[in-house]
């Protein structure tokens, strides 16, 4: 989650082109869900603050759901966030990318249960 967080501020440009329309300011979208991975990840590392951590990452995993869903829709178009990548390529990895949120909820739902 913080090397996830990090990469938000050091290269948001891939991550702004997948904020859906709707959200606002992508810049500002990306830099706060960026913050929140930090600090999701910074909250799992220990013991005592671990079951927040997990609660508020499987929170933030479905939060930012919608900008997955998004990426997948802009393929092929001249909004796709990687657009030196062929389009079909693209698109098979943003699709595949959709169904693996969940197992990363579940994942930290299973983390949270553990504490």
């Amino acid at each position: 989650m913080v090397s996830a967080g990090i990469t938000h501020f050091v290269a948001p440009t891939a991550y702004e082109r997948i904020v859906p329309r709707w959200a606002g300011d992508a810049r500002r979208v990306v830099l706060a869900s960026g913050a929140a991975e930090i600090a999701c990840g910074a909250l799992l590392s220990t013991r005592r603050t671990g079951r927040l951590g997990a609660c508020l990452t499987a929170a933030l995993l479905a939060a930012v759901f919608p900008a997955n869903v998004q990426m997948a829709l802009d393929a092929g178009t001249e909004h796709q966030a990687v657009p030196d990548m062929p389009a079909g390529r693209f698109r098979a990895i943003a699709l595949a990318r959709l169904p693996l949120q969940l197992p990363l909820i579940g994942w930290a739902v299973r983390v949270a249960r553990s504490h």
